[in-house]
């Protein structure tokens, strides 16, 4: 049974087909398009492919951007789309958040991803999941698979952006990450960078004193690769980890009965 997974974002969606609705299961193509260009897809990237059996998805974009994508899905097999959304359990994590459905469904599948990829690899330890795309969020998961909270921050762009709007004489640079910064665009470029830096080793120590244990620390978005050689703490970038959330819930859902 083969599944079509779409992650749609602020920005671009993201779609991978599987053989399997399962993790593990053999990827047989993936890519992206930009928000604006959703109409795109079922004759074009998607017109060759083999009918997928399922759909499963995660949304963050508004309600009109994800039904453009329903309309593709439907256009293209005839099959009908799943999503997934926030609640107070699924797949083995439960749901911290003072209203749990008001979590992005992105971060909720997100730490799916991160707690099976930890367990897979041995004992239980608590969990910081990052996610670095047009807005951060930094998640924080218990030894036992509680969601405890995160943090949400802008990402480089919106800070830069911000700063340009707000400040006179700033314009959105192409600076560099310093140490010591001596102009003002490797400046900006470098406080972005180090204020993010700065949130994920907050909430690392936040964990390691809440859990008594050193957490496993995960990254991923679009922008992770930017972030990667200015971080603090042990961190592993994990391109997939939507990807291998929503693998995790399709296995349930679409299991046997």
């Amino acid at each position: 049974m083969s599944l079509l997974a779409i992650d749609i974002g602020n920005t671009r969606l993201k779609w991978a087909l599987y053989d399997q609705a399962r993790p593990g299961a053999q990827l047989l193509a993936q890519g992206a398009e930009f928000l604006e260009h959703i109409e795109r897809l079922a004759e074009g990237p998607w017109a060759g492919l083999p009918a997928p059996h399922r759909m499963i998805g995660c949304a963050v974009a508004a309600d009109p951007v994800r039904r453009r994508a329903e309309q593709q899905v439907e256009e293209a097999w005839g099959i009908s789309s799943q999503w997934v959304h926030a609640s107070v359990e699924e797949a083995g994590l439960s749901n911290g958040y003072d209203h749990p459905a008001r979590l992005g469904a992105d971060r909720w599948v997100a730490m799916v991803g991160a707690r099976h990829r930890m367990l897979a690899r041995g004992p239980q330890r608590p969990i910081v999941v990052v996610m670095v795309g047009t807005a951060v969020t930094v998640e924080a998961i218990d030894t036992d698979g509680r969601f405890l909270g995160g943090f949400i921050l802008p990402g480089h762009g919106i800070m830069l952006r911000a700063l340009e709007s707000g400040t006179a004489g700033l314009h959105v640079p192409t600076g560099e990450v310093r140490e010591f910064p001596t102009n003002t665009s490797d400046a900006l470029t470098s406080g972005g960078t180090y204020a993010i830096a700065g949130a994920v080793e907050r909430m690392v120590q936040h964990v390691r004193r809440h859990c008594g244990a050193e957490p496993a620390c995960f990254m991923t978005g679009g922008a992770g690769w930017k972030m990667a050689p200015h971080m603090s703490v042990p961190f592993e970038l994990v391109d997939s980890l939507i990807f291998d959330g929503l693998l995790e819930i399709a296995a349930r859902r679409f299991a046997p009965a």
